[in-house]
């Protein structure tokens, strides 16, 4: 029998995670303010969601929109995320999402090995920066070995899995190669229909936001919207 795969869903507040937990997600990726494509939640929101569910948690680490570690306007940014990472790590947390590129599109691996330092080999997540590299082979390799990275959160393509998905077949298909070794979390405009042929491929891992908001960014989570996908993602 093939494990049960992992869903993921992101959560706000409270209500988000306690709906999520009902409707069957495994995990939790804790952000604030997803206008600017999720950044680093309040230690007090992540403590807040910790008391109420009993769910892995992983925590956005990221201050500014985009994904540069810091800009020429704002050369604290870096520092202060090392700050509140220790906050989130004193506070409990143990799972985390981050990534980092440079102005060229490699990843900017001063600043991920900075915050990977502070996380005392806790599991994170390198998240969609993945997408908007300019190349994806190459940036795997450079992290290969990070103590903690056991996740891609991936769409294939900045575009999302509409146009990622041929990219999503071919690296799930390299699973085991030097870089290759963690697990696909797939993301970013993920659909019902996306589900049956990632899972025929050995993915095992599914990541949703707004698709588990009928009502949109401003709405809740619905338990009913992420019991769908629980059932899609268990072939049901």
């Amino acid at each position: 029998m093939s494990k049960r795969a992992v869903l993921e869903v992101i959560a706000l507040d409270v209500e988000d995670a306690v709906a999520a937990q009902a409707g069957g997600a495994d995990r939790l990726e804790l952000v604030t303010d997803m206008a600017a494509d999720g950044l680093t939640p309040p230690v007090a929101a992540f403590a807040r969601i910790r008391a109420a569910v009993d769910l892995s948690l992983r925590v956005m680490l990221r201050l500014s929109e985009g994904f540069a570690a810091g800009a020429a306007e704002d050369p604290d940014c870096l520092d202060r995320l090392v700050r509140v990472t220790r906050e989130l790590r004193s506070a409990g947390a143990e799972g985390f999402v981050l990534g980092f590129l440079d102005a060229e599109g490699g990843v900017d691996l001063a600043a991920v090995e900075r915050i990977v330092a502070e996380l005392d080999g806790c599991r994170w997540t390198f998240h969609r920066a993945l997408d908007h590299a300019a190349d994806r082979d190459t940036l795997r390799k450079q992290l290969d070995g990070l103590p903690g990275l056991d996740t891609y959160l991936t769409a294939g393509s900045a575009a999302g899995v509409d146009t990622g998905l041929p990219t999503l077949l071919t690296e799930a298909a390299r699973h085991g190669e030097q870089g290759y070794e963690q697990q696909l979390l797939v993301g970013g405009g993920l659909r019902l229909a996306h589900v049956p042929p990632l899972r025929a491929a050995g993915i095992d891992a599914f990541h949703i936001g707004g698709a588990a908001r009928p009502e949109g960014w401003t709405g809740p989570v619905s338990v009913e919207a992420v019991r769908e996908w629980r059932r899609a993602v268990d072939g049901g």
